[in-house]
């Protein structure tokens, strides 16, 4: 049989050509069908095996003293060959897989050939073909569970292990630090378990993954994105449990789980990391700082491991074995969810090359499965994520008939924070044939300062008061981002005609909500904040550089920078990321420079911060790269804007310059001017439509189209591979 080894001494790994294990006495001989890559474990052995010998005594301290004892007791000599021996061997690897028992041992009733089970142990459950597995170190895998999710059966149980240490109880919050293969589950795990978990790891490609499993906010450890969402949940006073699930010679984790537990609270170890503890911090706080020991009681111990004695369970309820019987019943029942964390799935023959890609930074994992012989692998779950865009379907409602000459447009405003009174409500205040009617804030100063200020007939708290007011036109809602969905729905049932700031919907739900409202009363009356298509420069750049007959080629870099700490755009578990926020601005202006909607989207984040790489395609095969980017110098400008095809470029810069090149040129005037982003024009448009109930400033559809495609980057960070927009046109 084969079986991946590697030899510490020279690093080198190879799948050898090795002796099928005899089937002993109180265990089972499994084959395996799927085994599992600890990305965090295995992958720091292998680069330990590849230092000098110099590196490899540095990182393994331990290991360093029992030699120094060994010369202390038998001799420079002996000590040297027994090392040299040691190192100079073939290993194993892998301690997670799931199999078909292939012959019983003495001793086993509990399973028979052809079950399906199971397996855990770092000398049982390794990357072979076939491998004996004593009695509590396997489980049968329930009904319907499929093998390649249970072969996550023992980091699951070393994930449920720790959880178990820090003895969550219903309503609590907890923070989970490291968000690798071990701290995505523990993070699924206390969700399942009730409580609000936070996560912090520099990588935001796994804090989408954390997050779109249920976490209810993550963020760089750095930032201060994590330390907002704590504030938040817990009403300040700190989370009740930090879970330690990263790796690394950092002490930053150990000082950050300080920093934001409550008062006495409980810090548990998972992970192998630095444990300086700073003793003022955890000394104050009266911290109770726990270990936990991998799969659970029985670990390590030769009598229940390798003889089969099992604990009485009114001594010890949860084993290593009922750990693992534990995680795949939740597995089977969908409390917890692997599929997402595969990021690869490799043949077995191919292990060395995937060993390799991992440690050369090649191939970014949560998650890697080999798959044996015999394992079909059409059998498994597409890998490319796809979210829908949803078809609009109006109903039956009359629109509504246009105003008389001379009959002003009354508007109410659901929402005054500083982009209403900075960028919407001054152009619309001295509007000719606009009555700003109503104000509706949560708070009573609030809408008592905008009714002064921009000259509100009336202001209230009451929306519901003014969502049956005949009298009001329309309705602008410009409150935070989580509430932009459920308030257009209200409007839009109402029958107004709604003004809504982006983004339209943070999830697929918000939005299928909203155009179920519009199906259920027939009004469409619907425009997001989009302004940029409306801005002069970029409409007369669009107009001068004119039709295209061949794909385009579009970058848009948007130099966003930092937030202010405090910012509630910080607050990701409630109100989404900031690209879900804004971006759809930029893959609106993208689309209609290119007049069509994407059809897929593929994003990517450079690990430890919060820029992204977002490339849409279109149907014609164009493409728009739009670089988001918090790291910039602040003197840059914001935005720039490339749009090549057939022979000409159209360039912006920052709306105060553009320029046409092709067979004339045209640049726009280079006096400073004001930015112009396309407020003010966008609102006359809008107001437009509502006096002469015509068509909306921008079809309902590619509103819809662009919403999705926002929402697509968050599932593109979280797989790593491009979205399709299933029903884009």
């Amino acid at each position: 049989m084969k079986q991946v080894v590697q030899n510490y001494k020279s690093g080198e790994l190879a799948v050898l050509d090795v002796p099928v294990p005899g089937c002993k006495p109180g265990g089972v001989l499994v084959r395996t069908a799927y085994s599992l890559i600890s990305t965090g474990t295995e992958l720091m052995k292998v680069s330990e095996a590849g230092m000098s010998m110099l590196g490899k005594a540095r990182s393994r301290p331990d290991q360093v003293a029992k030699v120094m004892q060994s010369v202390a007791t038998n001799g420079v000599p002996a000590t040297y060959r027994k090392v040299m021996g040691k190192l100079d061997s073939y290993t194993p690897l892998g301690y997670s897989l799931c199999g078909v028992v292939e012959q019983v041992g003495a001793g086993i009733d509990d399973v028979k050939a052809g079950d399906v089970v199971a397996c855990a142990g770092n000398e049982h459950a390794l990357h072979a073909e076939l491998n004996w597995v004593p009695r509590n170190l396997y489980t049968p895998v329930p009904d319907g569970l499929a093998p390649r999710h249970a072969a996550f059966g023992t980091v699951g149980s070393i994930a449920m292990q720790g959880v178990r240490q820090g003895a969550p109880q219903l309503g609590e919050v907890a923070l989970v630090i490291g968000l690798g293969l071990i701290g995505q589950l523990v993070a699924q795990l206390l969700t399942a378990a009730g409580v609000r978990v936070v996560g912090a790891d520099p990588d935001p490609a796994r804090c989408e993954l954390a997050e779109r499993l249920g976490a209810a906010a993550c963020g760089d450890p750095a930032s201060a994105a994590v330390e907002a969402a704590v504030a938040e949940l817990t009403d300040g006073h700190g989370v009740d449990q930090v879970y330690l699930a990263a790796g690394g010679g950092s002490n930053q984790p150990v000082e950050l789980a300080a920093r934001l537990c409550r008062d006495r609270g409980r810090v548990v170890d998972i992970g192998k990391c630095r444990l300086d503890l700073p003793w003022n911090a955890y000394y104050e706080k009266e911290l109770d700082v726990r270990f936990s020991r991998s799969y659970g009681p029985g670990r390590y111990d030769p009598e229940y491991e390798l003889e089969g004695r099992d604990y009485p369970i009114g001594y010890v309820r949860w084993t290593e074995r009922r750990n693992l019987a534990c995680f795949l019943d939740l597995l089977a029942r969908d409390r917890v969810d692997v599929e997402p964390l595969v990021s690869h799935v490799a043949d077995f023959d191919d292990a060395v090359e995937t060993y390799g890609r991992l440690k050369d930074g090649e191939l970014k994992a949560v998650a890697v499965l080999f798959r044996y012989p015999g394992q079909k692998e059409e059998a498994e779950p597409a890998k490319a994520p796809v979210v829908a865009v949803p078809a609009v379907r109006r109903g039956g409602a009359a629109p509504s008939p246009a105003r008389s000459a001379g009959t002003p447009v009354r508007l109410a405003f659901v929402g005054a924070g500083n982009y209403a009174t900075s960028m919407l409500l001054p152009h619309l205040a001295q509007r000719d044939g606009v009555e700003l009617s109503t104000v509706v804030t949560t708070t009573a100063l609030s809408a008592a300062n905008a009714q002064r200020k921009f000259g509100f007939a009336g202001a209230t708290t009451d929306l519901d008061a003014v969502l049956g007011d005949k009298s009001v036109d329309a309705v602008f809602v410009v409150t935070r981002h989580s509430s932009h969905a459920e308030l257009t729905r209200r409007a839009l049932l109402a029958g107004k005609t709604v003004f809504v700031e982006k983004p339209l919907a943070l999830t697929e739900e918000e939005l299928a909500g909203v155009l179920a409202a519009v199906e259920e009363s027939g009004n469409d009356r619907l425009q997001v904040g989009f302004n940029r298509r409306f801005a002069p420069l970029l409409q007369e750049a669009k107009s001068r550089f004119g039709a295209r007959t061949g794909p385009a080629s579009l970058r848009y870099l948007v130099n966003a920078g930092r937030l202010q700490q405090g910012s509630w755009y910080l607050q990701q578990g409630t109100e989404g990321s900031r690209f879900a926020g804004e971006g759809g601005h930029f893959i609106d202006t993208a689309s209609w420079l290119l007049e069509a909607d994407p059809v897929s989207v593929y994003a990517a984040a450079p690990s430890g911060n919060e820029d992204l790489q977002v490339v849409l395609h279109y149907p014609d095969g164009s493409t728009a790269a739009i670089s988001y980017v918090t790291t910039g110098a602040p003197g840059f400008p914001k935005e720039t804007l490339d749009l090549v095809a057939d022979g000409r470029v159209l360039r912006l810069d920052d709306f105060v310059r553009a320029s046409v090149y092709g067979r004339k040129r045209w640049v726009s005037s280079r006096l400073p001017k004001a930015r112009d982003k396309g407020q003010s024009a966008e609102l006359a448009a809008f107001i437009k439509a509502v006096r002469t109930s015509g068509p909306m400033p921008v079809p309902l559809e590619s509103l819809v189209a662009t919403t999705a495609a926002t929402l697509a980057v968050r599932a593109g960070l979280a797989g790593g591979v491009p979205v399709t927009l299933a029903g884009a046109r």
